[in-house]
């Protein structure tokens, strides 16, 4: 079984190509006075990767042999995890993108996701306390009071105190309108009751608060999901002076057994089993939901780096075996199968990181940039969401099913460590909005909901590499143009056919909409590679020698020739979704 060891190079790569291009990241005022830029990139990203593969990734073998438990009304947590949790927390790693004014340290977005692929990389189940635990700190610093966040947020940031995020219910699943859970006005404050069930993190000793967000109904609230209000539930009521107080009615009933992921505690919450647990009003009554989606909008790019990070994790040890394992003479690196396998796997990874960043980058620049510019940026990072969310998943599903097929028949063996990578990495296109729904949100709300226009933009911005591509005297970079180009033809396709659909009311858009989700991620993804071979090629023709950049535009070109033609099968699929697919009786399946 390997070790985890950053992909600091390539991190670092992609980072410094951001910082250079048109955004000047590290002039914007936000970021001007704490240092942003290469140097400052570079030590946090080693640090990160210290911290990663000394501390957090011994556990994931530990979490998944041993996983946490519910005893007593009190989650256990898996042996060495609250420790290394602390740790986590005493480094400020929380607060590394928070707001200067509650105790974060004001560094960009870009670095935050960096450092995420490193925790889900190195151990799945420990990135989600963070990641859970970020979210509330966003939607509390976006909706609550000025009360709330001068209570709770700092403490957040530092890690003293952890959050989590409560939706679903038994039975109801992604329907949040049908919710049980209620939430009756009382003085200053709510009492909640009802139960919620997939809680990550929902319970345990590694802090010492914990901060519950709730969706519940008002009892005079609209019916579905515009009668849904959020509030904030601690774990131990806070006093006037910030200390500890009483603990409040809000206790884990019991932890799922799930197929992996098994160091999280997945906790079953019971609110107000006996007098009713006090809760806060964050944002406006009836209004839980929009203020909800500050949380899920960072949680859905944030599981996206855990498809990416499991990824990294599996090509690292699938790298290493294949090194080490020698078979008819020779190491099977050297079998050609074997070779297109890790090829794919490098490939996929390197556009899924590259593709990631960029749009954490355009986060940052919504949130920070030039106040004209913030909308279109914002756009951005809407459209792109869903295609991370979803296109990050499912390819780290099959690059984690590749990691057992390097190790062949040894990694169907659990003590290799293989299969936990494939095991705890299913999960992520399930939670957060499973990827039927990020699909439909990218063909539905997302494409037609602005006629088009977000992904014209990120079109027009792809057509400028191909341009760039085709200009080049180098034969490979220019096949790439070439490769792109087609690839660019037949997504704007796909977009003219599911506008067309949609204006029409058809279900065909619904139907095609996870090929056009999966199209986008494939065509972007290689966009961002080609990206790459061009500033790796301007590199060596400026007379560094680096077998990095010589990588990099193989790399690139290996993902144009073996990987981007499943852009034209996904293509092909999304304008065919009024046929069959329609057409087939349910009394058939």
């Amino acid at each position: 079984m390997g070790t985890y060891r950053a992909p600091v190079e390539d991190m670092n790569f992609v980072i410094n190509e951001l910082l250079q291009s048109e955004a000047k990241l590290g002039q914007l005022p936000t970021f001007a006075e704490a240092g942003v830029g290469q140097e400052l990139a570079a030590a946090l990203l080693d640090e990160a990767a210290r911290f990663a593969g000394s501390e957090v990734a011994p556990l994931r073998r530990v979490g998944d042999e041993h996983p946490a438990r519910c005893e007593n009304g009190a989650v256990i947590p898996s042996p060495g995890y609250a420790e290394v949790i602390q740790q986590f927390s005493a480094g400020g790693w929380k607060g590394i993108a928070a707001d200067p004014a509650y105790g974060g340290q004001g560094l960009p977005e870009l670095y935050g996701t960096a450092t995420c692929e490193m925790w889900a990389a190195a151990d799945v189940a420990f990135s989600l306390e963070p990641m859970l635990s970020i979210g509330a700190a966003l939607a509390i610093h976006a909706h609550g009071s000025e009360e709330l966040k001068a209570t709770y947020l700092e403490k957040m940031h530092s890690g003293q105190w952890s959050g989590t995020m409560n939706l679903t219910e038994a039975g109801a699943g992604s329907d949040l309108g049908v919710m049980k859970a209620r939430a009756v006005p009382e003085g200053d404050h709510y009492r909640i009751s009802g139960q919620k069930i997939f809680i990550t993190w929902g319970d345990h000793d590694a802090a010492e608060n914990l901060v519950h967000l709730v969706l519940a109904k008002l009892p005079d609230a609209p019916e579905g999901s515009r009668g849904i209000s959020l509030f904030l539930v601690p774990k131990f009521l806070v006093n006037a002076d910030g200390s500890l107080g009483e603990r409040n009615d809000v206790y884990p009933v019991s932890v799922e057994h799930k197929l992996g992921i098994h160091g999280s505690p997945t906790c079953v919450m019971a609110f107000g089993d006996n007098e009713g647990a006090i809760g806060y009003l964050v944002g406006q009554e009836n209004e839980g939901l929009r203020c909800m989606f500050t949380m899920m909008n960072e949680a859905r790019l944030k599981v996206g780096i855990q498809g990416l990070g499991a990824a990294e994790g599996a090509y690292q040890q699938a790298r290493e075996y294949a090194r080490e394992r020698v078979q008819g003479g020779v190491p099977i690196i050297e079998h050609a199968d074997v070779k297109r396998m890790l090829l794919t796997m490098k490939a996929l990874t390197e556009a899924m990181r590259a593709l990631a960043y960029d749009a954490a980058l355009s986060l940052d620049l919504a949130h920070h940039g030039d106040e004209a510019a913030r909308p279109e940026q914002q756009q951005r990072v809407d459209l792109l969401i869903p295609i991370i969310k979803g296109w990050l998943t499912e390819v780290g599903q099959e690059l984690t099913s590749l990691g057992v097929q390097v190790h062949g028949g040894m990694g169907y063996i659990e003590e290799t460590g293989a299969a936990q990578f494939f095991r705890d990495v299913r999960i992520t296109s399930i939670y957060e909005g499973t990827n039927g729904i990020q699909a439909a949100d990218l063909a539905g709300r997302k494409l037609a909901g602005d006629g088009g226009a977000g992904m014209e933009a990120e079109l027009a911005r792809a057509a400028e590499v191909v341009a760039q591509l085709r200009a080049q005297d180098d034969k490979a970079l220019s096949a790439m143009g070439d490769a792109l180009s087609e690839a660019l033809a037949a997504l704007q396709s796909s977009v003219s056919y599911l506008l067309q659909r949609s204006s029409e009311g058809s279900a065909a858009a619904m139907g095609g909409s996870f090929e056009f989700l999966m199209q986008c991620g494939y065509v972007l993804g290689g966009v961002q590679l080609a990206r790459s071979a061009l500033v790796a090629s301007e590199r060596l023709a400026a007379g560094e020698s680096d077998t990095f950049y010589q990588a990099k535009i193989a790399t690139a070109r290996f993902y144009c020739e073996q990987v981007m033609p499943r852009a034209e099968g996904c293509a092909r699929a999304v304008q065919t979704a009024h046929g069959a697919l329609l057409d087939y009786s349910l009394d058939w399946i």
